[in-house]
């Protein structure tokens, strides 16, 4: 399931083509008549398809070990970018990405439920998909991943600056970009990106970045043409889409911000997730705003939990709630048998007390007792080797405290990651159930 099987340009109803990869859902046993789950990877602004290249390699195996049911992948370059045809300039708008998604869904995957990811621009297109297609996007949406992106437009992007700076580059941007939206399709920047890649590296990366990643994101930047670059600026600045985050609510959900944003920081994540309380929210500590790349293991991860989490309400994948009668069983067994026997052995005790008393009166004079006392004496050397014992104990016991106190390792790479769970769990019908 790793290889491509179809790539095509789709046609849209006003003539622009995007290219699309479909990799298809596994062909053995039952499960090829079985519809399948589509997982969409939606770009970031100025990038194409490629960055999704990490993702594209390790979902199929990781899918199919947790998924009992057939999972495809869907990719394609927005409108203007990569392969894909370039805008006009009236047509680099949010709102138009939106209607694309739902064109490219009816003509590759036109049934069947979808798991919706975007990185940045493609986040927001999903948030537009979600406004301007409501019924579509209820019918058939089980699952959203949001990485890097903002549901309040560029209104918290800050460069790394402070605000006051920060507010004054925000307006040179936007000024800027309204003559790159009028070059058309011309890619002069291609050729100087090995002079830019320094602002590259320090504008979408953390403090740990490898030359790779910023190699192949120059390379998706000087792919993209002046009138993309500059078109969609006005509109991202523009995009307002909170109150539509009320559609995502009780859909399984994930959202990664990294701590060194600058461009959607950790602030966008926050206002996702407070609209979103069943959302699991993940911050990659001292990564930047490229998550795909920099932390392709912790979005992989992600896009699983999510995809297993959909698939759970049909009972595609055993829920563990099905282990809750076994554990509450005993529990409800055990309880009034651990109270039974403190109240006979509360009432044996009360018996044996006066035998004693009475014997200690009859053989007062004999004063063997203090014998007896010696075994009390006997039992004094063993509760001095429990304390040696407790050491070992406690030294075996130390590993677990420490590690749960600090960031948990999400990737194998050895990266950090703070994973904030659901607010509220939830467990509502699924388009899924249909696809079983």
């Amino acid at each position: 399931m790793g290889t491509v099987v179809s790539s095509s340009v789709v046609r849209l109803a006003d003539g622009a083509g995007l290219y699309s990869v479909l990799y298809p859902p596994a062909s053995d046993g039952a499960g090829a008549a079985r519809t399948p789950v589509t997982v969409v990877l939606l770009h970031g602004w100025t990038l194409d398809n490629r960055l999704w290249r990490q993702q594209i390699a390790d979902l199929p195996a990781r899918l199919g070990a947790v998924v009992d049911m057939p999972v495809q992948l869907l990719t394609f370059d927005l409108r203007g970018h990569g392969r894909s045809s370039a805008t006009s300039g009236t047509d680099a708008t949010l709102e138009q990405l939106g209607d694309d998604l739902a064109e490219v869904l009816d003509a590759l995957v036109p049934t069947g439920p979808v798991v919706l990811v975007g990185h940045s621009l493609g986040g927001m297109a999903i948030m537009e998909y979600a406004q301007r297609h409501a019924k579509s996007f209820a019918a058939r949406t089980v699952g959203v991943v949001l990485v890097s992106t903002s549901a309040e437009g560029s209104s918290r992007t800050s460069y790394g600056l402070s605000p006051r700076l920060a507010r004054v580059m925000r307006i040179l941007e936007i000024q800027g970009a309204g003559l790159l939206a009028r070059s058309g399709a011309w890619r002069p920047h291609r050729r100087l990106m090995p002079l830019l890649a320094p602002g590259v590296r320090w504008l979408v990366f953390g403090h740990r970045v490898d030359t790779s990643w910023v190699a192949l994101t120059a390379s998706m930047v000087g792919n993209a043409p002046l009138c993309a670059i500059g078109g969609f600026r006005p509109s991202v600045d523009l995009h307002h889409r909170v109150d539509t985050l009320a559609a995502m609510r009780g859909l399984p959900a994930a959202v990664l911000v990294g701590t060194l944003d600058r461009l959607t920081p950790p602030a966008c994540a926050a206002t996702i997730t407070g609209e979103l309380p069943d959302a699991e929210l993940i911050t990659c500590e001292d990564a930047g705003h490229m998550l795909p790349i920099e932390r392709p293991d912790m979005v992989t991860d992600a896009i699983v939990g999510v995809v297993r989490r959909a698939a759970r309400s049909t009972g595609a994948v055993p829920a563990r709630t099905k282990r809750v009668p076994t554990k509450r069983g005993p529990a409800a067994v055990l309880a009034p048998a651990r109270r039974e026997p403190t109240k006979r052995e509360s009432a044996a005790a009360a018996v044996p007390e006066p035998t004693k008393r009475e014997s200690a009166a009859v053989l007062a004079p004999a004063r063997r007792e203090p014998p007896k006392r010696e075994p009390a004496a006997v039992p004094a050397p063993a509760k001095r080797e429990t304390p040696k014992r407790e050491p070992t104990k406690r030294d075996e016991g130390i590993p677990a405290p420490t590690t749960t106190t600090e960031p948990v390792p999400v990737s194998a790479t050895g990266f950090l990651a703070t994973v904030h769970q659901p607010k509220k769990s939830t467990d509502i019908p699924s388009p899924l159930t249909n696809a079983v």
